[in-house]
């Protein structure tokens, strides 16, 4: 299991912030860690290194290394949607917390405050203290919860856009397993994914 560093985000509004940052903490700028940086201030959200090495025509070892560097240093976190692999995402957009729909993909980014009451509840009953920066509260969504099974096994699903799916927000996403993006459109039976990943 990987373990997220436990360093203070470093907080940048720009990619050449970053580059600056990285500088003046002794790294140098690589051809690489240009693309990564560059691919990360592109992203809706989290993406995996994979996801990256597709769209910068990278290796996806080099894509790791450079994640581990550049969460060592406070300017990434890494993230678990469900079973999918690691997601990496800036920290410069704020600390996030996540839930996730193991149905359907949807997510849901949450500044950490608004989890606050859970936590207080975990606390005082179990004496732990948590965060959901590392893995997501995974659970069924409001429109997956609404969908009503019919014959044939076929899943019925109401009209409802309650996802989020139409707002081009990043606290209403979707998982595509490597990545997470907004985007305008209902996900039906798939069909987005399969042409995301071309099949």
């Amino acid at each position: 299991m990987t373990v997220s560093p436990d360093v203070p985000p470093l907080v940048v509004a720009s990619l050449a912030d970053a580059v600056t940052a990285l500088r003046e903490r002794g790294l140098r700028l690589s051809t690489s860690r240009r693309l990564v940086l560059e691919a990360l201030f592109a992203a809706d959200g989290p993406v995996s290194a994979e996801y990256v090495a597709r769209r910068s025509s990278l290796d996806a070892a080099s894509v790791h290394r450079n994640f581990e560097t550049l969460e060592r240093h406070g300017l990434v976190r890494h993230v678990h949607l469900g079973h999918g692999p690691g997601l990496y995402a800036l920290l410069g957009r704020g600390e996030r917390e996540y839930l996730y729909c193991d149905r359907c993909g949807a997510v849901r980014a949450l500044p950490s405050k608004e989890l606050d009451p859970v936590r207080k509840r975990i606390r005082e009953r179990y004496g732990y203290e948590t965060r959901f920066t590392h893995f997501a509260i995974v659970g069924t969504c409001g429109s997956c919860s609404a969908q009503v099974p019919h014959t044939g096994g076929a899943v019925h699903e109401h009209a409802s856009t309650e996802h989020g799916h139409e707002q081009l927000d990043h606290d209403h996403a979707h998982s595509h397993g490597d990545h997470v993006h907004a985007h305008p459109h209902v996900h039906q039976d798939g069909l987005e994914d399969q042409r995301e990943h071309g099949r």
